[in-house]
């Protein structure tokens, strides 16, 4: 908005207005000194000298015609210029305001109400979010700009455009930060009767003015429209009737010819068949899958939280035209969401503090990690809340929770006019997917964060641990490989095969040679490994397999869930571990059968989880003297010095996984079970341990 009208505005409300001051004001818009001394020396105010200096002009017009003149031709620069205003024929845009805008003031007189001037720029301007639409989308609404303005036309802006005319005008005008209705009058000028009987009287001004111009033969709405501004029928008809001079004579003097207006054709609004909503709503999809893709690498390439944090808030603001943003991240206790130093208002936002456990909106938003729109003056609102309001410096706030893995991490809130709340509400999940993004890098920094310190505060430690790491990484396979050549001496003294041995060993010195190789670069290493069991049950089968010690007689059935199997522990020890068992399964099983390797799922046991895997075979059993003795080095009912040693070593290695196995056996089989810590049982359990103090 031109500042010499705002200016104007102010100057001629006040009482004291003088000619000299509103001369000096004008004077410094040239092109509205040029139009004022030209209407000054036009016939219809010429007397008997030419009229030459300012103050003389204005003296010569009288207040109610510089008004006129000051506002109607600072309108009219402003939108005249407007994208597409010169391809398209105004005329009958510009009748329609003027109309308005005439009766709008004469209406205003007649209620007393203060501020005529006001009343006369909300119907120069209540229909200027046309020509706002048209120059956004002139493909689409250039028909409809000449559409009949009706709510007909507001249905099919709605439809067509997300957005109608009347709010259009009301964003633009709220641009202007005028203190001022005006907004509000052009908003609700299509707004029904009924709504308005204790509306700010602008807003009952500009209704009756719209009716009176564009609906005159809607008697009903009219004289209902007049009872509420306290005019009857025959003040309206001589409101009417003055309207068409007054016009004709203001656009004569502002230069702008509406010759030939009434007869430009104002058609019903159009709008295009309706598309198919399945096709509208994958097409709104994937544009939005492709725009929250952008965000997601743009915040991916952010070097540092603060600078993370300021492009959520900017691709916030530009996505959904919020006024302004702010995030507030949850503090380490999880008790409070505190504001972080970005954006204008750093040393307020750095102090900011809004308590979970207190309620309110916002923080609802965060405990139960919904999306929440919040209006003013919608519901009785904290002090914390009141003052974000007025941080963002809006009256309305759009929530976003900022949500990775079941935590959420911050809120995201956006400031808005209250009226776009609804459009906002459409947007609902394309807010989410935003706020998925911006909650996944957010998480990804604040890891990084955390890693970081600690990297830094146990590096030292790191590197003095590497000679131990060294000895007790390398020190199961080579246990494993001096327990296989006991056997395996035994075997070579009786001359029975030992293929399958001679391939164990192979692998274990092979993975003995990569761990030396991997860890003689000394870089630190994770002291806990995380297996997945299925893997490690499809490598020992290959290597049965391959060795041919299965017999054909023999089937062996695999059991997996299809959910992952995941341990902490090592995948050699679990190799060597089902390698004992099953060597043992086979070779009970001479005159054939079934081995069966089964994940049964997850256990708690004294308060630890752990996955259960379970080794069975449908051989004769084992005898009770066996069994009670059968995880030490024990005399088994198979041949050699070595026999009996396979079990002892299990137990063994489960020992080091932290595991635990038990044995069934009887005529129908032998069943051994074996429990294993799932992943991140350890660190699930200290985070109950620490919950349930702080419960206490």
């Amino acid at each position: 908005m031109p500042q010499i009208l705002i200016k104007l505005i102010e100057h001629l409300q006040a009482d004291d207005a003088g000619m000299p001051e509103l001369a000096a004001l004008i004077a410094k818009d040239a092109a509205m000194t040029s139009k004022i001394l030209t209407v000054a020396n036009s016939s219809a105010y010429h007397r008997n000298a030419r009229v030459v200096g300012l103050e003389q002009s204005l003296v010569s017009l009288g207040t109610d015609m510089i008004k006129t003149l000051v506002i109607s031709e600072s309108v009219f620069q402003t939108f005249n210029s407007f994208p597409h205003s010169s391809s398209t024929d105004l005329r009958g845009f510009w009748k329609g305001s003027l109309t308005t805008a005439v009766i709008a003031r004469d209406i205003a007189k007649q209620m007393e109400y203060p501020h005529v001037e006001e009343a006369y720029l909300a119907g120069l301007l209540h229909n200027v979010g046309r020509l706002a639409l048209l120059a956004t989308a002139p493909k689409e609404y250039a028909f409809n700009f000449m559409a009949r303005d009706d709510e007909d036309l507001c249905a099919v802006e709605q439809r067509t455009l997300q957005i109608t005319h009347s709010e259009a005008g009301a964003w633009l005008i709220e641009r202007w930060h005028l203190d001022s209705f005006l907004a509000d009058s052009v908003l609700y000028h299509h707004e029904p009767i009924s709504r308005l009987e204790s509306a700010h009287p602008l807003i009952r001004v500009v209704r009756l003015a719209h009716l009176l111009c564009f609906h005159e033969d809607h008697n009903q709405a009219i004289e209902e429209a007049g009872h509420l501004c306290g005019l009857d029928a025959e003040k309206l008809e001589q409101i009417v009737s003055s309207a068409a001079r007054q016009v004709e004579k203001s656009a004569a003097y502002l230069g702008i010819d509406l010759a030939g207006a009434d007869d430009i054709p104002t058609p019903t609004a159009y709008a295009a068949p309706m598309v198919d909503p399945v096709q509208q709503r994958l097409s709104e999809e994937v544009r939005n899958m492709v725009l929250v893709s952008e965000m997601g690498q743009t915040f991916a390439r952010q070097q540092g939280e603060a600078g993370l944090l300021d492009a959520m808030t900017r691709s916030a603001r530009i996505l959904f035209d919020f006024e302004n943003a702010v995030v507030l991240l949850e503090n380490p206790t999880g008790h409070a969401l505190h504001g972080t130093a970005t954006g204008e208002q750093q040393q307020r936002l750095a102090e900011f503090v809004i308590p979970l456990n207190k309620g309110g909106v916002v923080a609802e938003a965060a405990t139960e990690r919904k999306l929440t729109f919040v209006s003013r003056d919608s519901q009785a609102l904290s002090v914390a809340e009141e003052q974000l309001f007025r941080i963002l410096g809006s009256e309305g706030m759009v929530c976003l929770p900022l949500v990775a893995n079941q935590r959420c991490l911050g809120v995201l809130i956006g400031g808005a006019p209250a009226w776009q709340m609804a459009s906002f509400q459409k947007r609902e999940r394309f807010l989410q997917s935003f706020g998925t993004q911006a909650a996944a890098a957010l998480e990804t920094a604040i890891s990084e964060r955390g890693h970081t310190r600690r990297q830094i505060a146990h590096v030292a430690e790191e590197y003095r641990e590497a000679s131990r790491r060294v000895v007790h990484e390398v020190n199961n396979p080579l246990s494993i490989i001096k327990n296989y050549l006991s056997v395996l001496d035994g075997k070579l003294a009786k001359r029975e095969p030992v293929v399958g041995e001679m391939s164990i060993l192979n692998e274990e010195i092979d993975r003995v040679g990569q761990l030396i190789n991997g860890l003689a670069d000394l870089q630190p290493t994770e002291s806990s490994r995380v297996t997945d069991v299925g893997r490690v049950v499809d490598d020992v089968l290959r290597l049965f397999r391959a060795t041919d010690f299965v017999p054909a007689s023999v089937q062996i059935v695999v059991r997996m869930q299809e959910e992952p199997a995941e341990i902490d522990g090592d995948a050699d020890l679990l190799k060597q571990i089902l390698v004992n068992l099953i060597k043992n399964a086979v070779e009970a099983l001479a005159d054939g059968g079934k081995i069966e390797i089964s994940n049964r799922g997850h256990v708690n046991r004294e308060r630890k989880l752990y996955l259960e895997l379970v080794v069975s075979d449908t051989g004769p059993g084992l005898s009770a003297e066996v069994l009670a003795n059968l995880f030490s080095a024990v005399r088994s009912t198979k041949e050699g010095a070595h026999h009996g040693l396979g079990l002892s070593i299990v137990h063994s290695l489960v020992k080091k996984m932290q595991g635990l196995i038990t044995c069934r056996s009887g005529k129908a089989g032998t069943t051994f079970e074996i429990l294993l810590p799932a992943r991140g049982s350890t660190s699930q359990v200290a985070g109950v341990q620490t919950r349930a103090m702080d419960s206490v």
